[in-house]
């Protein structure tokens, strides 16, 4: 085997000859499957009191039941991608699909928080294993301007998953009740993933030849990988704010630091042998992936913190009622879906600025959402909030799909799933990360405040200085797509100049 083993090593990806109806009919299965995925990164937050009250459960408990789900997930992304790009997608969405459906079911029969705990962790698990498929999927057999419509539909799906999951889990706990009302969340996830069980088996195509070659996993890079991620994400998944959170955690991110070190270079050192890493770094030379990763690491630091300070705000703040208080959401979730619809197909002609556009309107939603808090009144509130969210939803929607659009866009096919693996375990250390210091400023606001101010200026300030943490990472989004947006103009003018002088021949 030569060196050249990002060729050598990967079977050779089919051509699926699909009609352009079946094509649609493919992407909507696997999209779908998405959106019930990133629903219960959001759902299952608003029922953490009514599993407290019905199992007794303590708050290191219900961390778990949270970021459990975002910790297995983000560890099984990049090798079920890698796994994925050297046999078939269809069979491990399906492998997927089928334990999602299954621990669903065992989470919501759990009788304790035990059982109720290690459910949640199968289900990032599959959740790890399918959601790489779905992005190699839209990368193969899409092309072109055709790959932009259907990156801007799944971001679309996305982003009305992601604000609709408060309302949703909201939604089942005032049909359920405080007792039963959190199984509800889990039980809707079955005829959802029976459904989609169905329709994937009948609608989605042959991904892979069959070949005789071993699978190439790299197993000494999935646990040096594997250590890394869990000691990079563990102290920021168990940071509360709370006096009680264990100061120690923090040591972990010398761990990080150690089994980065030993993962890079066993990589390169597998490379050089001749085999196919795990994560092959030539990835990371492709400026607009490399851009567009950091940027979409840093925007989910933001928006999903967001989301939860403002549900946190009215909840606690305002006591407004779990379903209520998701509901404010709507207002970014359907703007957004219509501006991810838009932004894929204009992403081909407008490029990189439309993200840049669309950063600077979540950045003014976010600061309008702080100002609302603090100078409106308490029963205005929600409502002003409902409305300030368009903005941001529309700024949303255009930097979703046109930035995984314009990441992907260089990437070879064969590499399709791996590369949207590592992209989106980015967009999970960002939501681990940003989830983490904005709680972590919330609520030690509220612990250092409570008893020497009024209880509303107390969550005033909780909450302003919660989202600024929400604001930096937004501003280190723009800044990134201000110099991905410089590089590219750079690099159309060179082309222009060398296209000028080929036309002008030699002198």
């Amino acid at each position: 085997m030569g060196a050249d083993s990002g060729t050598t090593s990967h079977p050779r990806t089919t051509d699926i000859a699909l009609t352009n109806p079946a094509r649609w009919r493919a992407f909507g299965v696997a999209a779908a499957v998405a959106a019930i995925t990133i629903l219960d990164l959001s759902k299952v937050n608003v029922a953490l009191p009514s599993i407290e009250q019905a199992l007794g459960a303590g708050s290191t408990e219900l961390q778990l039941i949270v970021s459990g789900y975002v910790l297995t997930f983000g560890l099984f992304l990049v090798p079920m991608g890698r796994l994925g790009d050297q046999r078939s997608r269809r069979a491990l969405f399906l492998v997927g699909l089928v334990l999602f459906t299954l621990s669903s079911l065992a989470c919501a029969l759990a009788p304790n928080i035990i059982v109720l705990m290690v459910c949640r962790l199968l289900q990032g698990v599959a959740a790890g294993i399918q959601m790489p498929q779905v992005l190699g999927l839209i990368q193969q057999i899409f092309q072109g301007a055709e790959r932009g419509r259907a990156f801007g539909l799944f971001g679309a799906t996305i982003g009305l998953a992601t604000a609709f999951g408060p309302t949703l889990g909201g939604l089942m706990i005032a049909l359920g009740g405080p007792d039963d009302g959190w199984r509800w969340i889990f039980w809707m996830n079955v005829p959802l993933g029976i459904a989609a069980i169905a329709a994937a088996v009948w609608v989605l195509p042959t991904t892979r030849v069959h070949t005789g070659r071993r699978v190439a996993l790299d197993p000494v890079g999935v646990i040096l990988f594997g250590i890394t991620v869990l000691a990079l994400m563990w102290p920021f998944l168990f940071t509360t704010g709370s006096p009680d959170d264990d100061p120690r955690r923090w040591w972990l991110l010398t761990v990080f630091l150690l089994f980065a070190g030993l993962f890079v270079a066993w990589e390169r050192r597998y490379a050089a042998r001749g085999n196919a890493p795990l994560i092959p770094f030539s990835l990371f030379r492709i400026g607009s992936y490399r851009n567009g990763t950091l940027l979409a690491t840093s925007y989910f630091a933001a928006l999903p913190a967001l989301f939860l300070l403002t549900t946190l705000y009215l909840q606690t703040g305002l006591e407004l009622e779990p379903v209520f208080a998701g509901m404010v959401t709507i207002g970014f979730a359907i703007p957004s879906a219509i501006a991810s619809w838009v932004g894929g197909n204009l992403v081909s002609r407008v490029g990189r600025p439309l993200v840049v556009g669309g950063l600077i309107m979540v950045l003014v939603a976010a600061g309008g959402l702080v100002l609302v808090a603090v100078f409106a009144s308490p029963a205005a509130t929600p409502w002003i909030m409902g409305a300030v969210m368009i903005l941001g939803g529309l700024g949303g929607g255009l930097v979703l799909s046109p930035n995984q659009t314009l990441a992907l866009a260089d990437v070879p096919v064969r590499e399709g799933g791996l590369a949207g693996s590592v992209g989106q375990l980015g967009q999970r250390i960002g939501t681990a990360v940003g989830t983490a210091v904005a709680l972590a400023l919330f609520y030690a606001t509220i612990y250092r405040e409570t008893g020497t101010r009024d209880s509303l200026v107390v969550y005033h300030d909780a909450y302003l200085i919660g989202m600024s943490s929400v604001a930096v990472f937004i501003a280190l989004a723009f800044i990134v797509s201000i110099v991905d947006m410089s590089r590219r103009r750079a690099a159309a003018r060179e082309e222009a100049s060398e296209d000028e002088q080929l036309r002008a021949g030699p002198t």
